[in-house]
């Protein structure tokens, strides 16, 4: 799935080895290093990474890395405990992105965490990886500066495709509503106006006042069609489709890729895949 990713055998081993907290930031760590480093991710595919518990197995990995990337903006709440007591050299790989802050319920005024559903942003992540990857293997950082360069053109690439694509829709349906308020950086890119049911996943979820804000939204607004996310349930976005006659849009990922023979095995994949989504399901309505 990953270029760059080794299984740990033969001369794998003599690469660094690059450990990140979830397969979005491994697929872009892997674009980065190319052929010198070995990534790998602790989160597998279709994971969701908020709640995630690391394991005994994950504590060996990260002790074992030479670099461990993560995201940061509070979205590995598992990840100060998981890498305590590891003496292995950690970026955070947003550093430097301008947060969005969460707008409601107990997270209010703190940063979205899914900056990397902006390719902007992601040209950023791009950045610092390059400065990572070349203190850590100066031989080859011109490589790593390379391979970035051309990695934020194709993410370039996708951001215009993005903007051109979602922008071209109708003004009455700009509206993007989802389970999680993951998409605050895309729907900034691309003009929508964001709902979700809750910011941020957590254990419990959906609570009715939530479900009914979000009922009420799509009915003042008239959306044509809601989503939800690949890691979560889609039953409370159903009890939406229910109330207010909205079609299911269909499923987006955020949080994980899929696996190699899904629809988005690569993070440029994810973006395409989801601005797709929403807008065939967004203009569909009007027939």
């Amino acid at each position: 799935m990953l270029s760059g990713c080794g299984t740990g055998d033969g001369p794998e081993n003599d690469k660094p080895v690059v450990l990140t907290t979830f397969t979005v930031l491994a697929d872009i760590a892997a674009n980065v290093g190319g052929e010198h480093v070995t990534v790998e991710s602790i989160t597998k595919a279709g994971a969701e990474i908020h709640g995630y518990e690391p394991t005994p197995g994950d504590i060996k990995k990260a002790a074992e890395a030479d670099l461990i990337l993560d995201n940061g903006m509070n979205l590995e709440a598992w990840f100060a405990q998981f890498v305590d007591g590891v003496d292995v050299e950690h970026v955070v790989v947003s550093d430097g992105v301008e947060p969005i802050a969460i707008g409601e319920d107990a997270y209010a005024g703190k940063p979205n965490p899914h900056a990397w559903m902006s390719p902007l942003n992601v040209q950023i992540y791009v950045d610092n990886m390059v400065a990572a990857l070349s203190e850590l293997d100066s031989a080859h950082a011109a490589d790593y500066r390379i391979n970035g360069d051309a990695y934020k053109a194709q993410l370039q690439k996708v951001q215009d495709e993005l903007v051109a694509e979602l922008g071209a829709l109708p003004v009455n349906e700009r509206a993007l509503v989802t389970c999680e308020g993951a998409f605050s950086y895309l729907a900034r890119d691309a003009g929508l106006t964001e709902k979700y049911i809750w910011p941020v996943n957590a254990e419990q979820q959906a609570t009715p006042q939530q479900i009914a804000s979000t009922i009420e939204f799509v009915k003042d607004n008239r959306v044509p069609a809601v989503f939800c996310e690949s890691t979560v349930s889609d039953a409370p976005m159903q009890r939406v489709v229910e109330a207010t006659g909205a079609a299911f849009g269909g499923t987006l990922y955020v949080d994980s890729l899929s696996e190699a023979d899904g629809p988005v095995p690569t993070y440029l994949d994810l973006i395409r895949h989801d601005a797709d989504t929403l807008t065939a399901a967004l203009n569909g309505q009007q027939s």
